[in-house]
């Protein structure tokens, strides 16, 4: 009799197991396909040169490869667009080989891809209504270009008054600093952000690549920075405002905005 309990028992359990993991591929078969449905915005800088220095700058690719890769997997269908269209620049120093994660070498491997940051879209030319999302990727390029385009303000204020999600990772949280809420104050006020820190630009001696700190510049504008350990990932959700602190965060950014696209399903 016991041996025909245990025997009855392992066959309930191999038949849970068995609908339980049909049960698992079907959710996630359908949480795909739902994803196919979605449509980010990514936007870019147009800037190559530090205005003050002439260095050269742009996208840190990382930050853009990291992300584009996790959500096109997911079914998600991506556009990129810049204040000027045409060519995105990335920032030299970020295909250097120390800085080349698994992402960027798939990049660097993957034409369909680098066309679509040699041909951009015009920020201006972008109807915010036919997109679930919008994601900045960083680099200095965009603390020069980005914080005062009205097209870029006015997409973040629109999808945030829309409920959709607004992520940026690094530097590209300088966009954020004159978007205002519905009261007028700063969209930041009040909310839990993460960037680049001050002791990370001073250990990564880019200071001089700045037009201003991005850490004083949130704590300024009533944010509440909160960051983890230099150089190491660190994300944070406040609500539908999705920020990261690095190059290494840029994918626990990505999923963080995945998370809010499942949740806005």
């Amino acid at each position: 009799m016991k041996i025909k309990t245990i025997f009855l028992s392992a066959l309930l359990l191999a038949a849970f197991a068995t609908t339980f993991g049909q049960g698992q591929k079907r959710a996630s078969k359908s949480n795909h396909t739902a994803m196919k449905n979605k449509k980010v915005l990514f936007v870019v800088t147009s800037t190559d040169q530090v205005k003050t220095t002439g260095a050269k700058t742009g996208l840190w690719i990382e930050e853009f490869a990291t992300p584009y890769y996790l959500l096109s997997e997911q079914g998600i269908a991506i556009t990129i667009a810049s204040p000027n269209g045409g060519r995105a620049p990335i920032d030299p120093k970020s295909t250097l080989p120390e800085f080349s994660t698994a992402a960027v070498k798939r990049f660097f491997n993957d034409t369909a891809a680098q066309e679509q940051l040699e041909h951009t879209r015009r920020l201006s030319d972008i109807n915010p209504a036919d997109y679930d999302a919008v994601f900045y990727p960083g680099g200095h390029g965009p603390m020069w270009d980005l914080p005062e385009n009205a097209v870029s303000i006015n997409i973040i204020e629109t999808y945030y008054n829309q409920g959709k999600p607004v992520a940026l990772v690094c530097h590209a949280p300088a966009a954020l600093q004159n978007v205002k809420d519905k009261t007028g104050a700063p969209l930041i006020k009040g909310k839990k952000v993460a960037g680049f820190t001050n002791s990370e630009e001073t250990a990564g001696k880019s200071v001089d690549a700045t037009p201003f700190s991005l850490e004083d510049m949130l704590k300024e504008k009533g944010a509440t920075y909160v960051k983890g350990n230099d150089w190491q990932p660190f994300a944070v959700a406040d609500g539908l405002l999705i920020t990261g602190q690095n190059p290494a965060s840029a994918e626990p950014v990505a999923k963080k905005l995945i998370e809010a696209l499942m949740d806005s399903k």
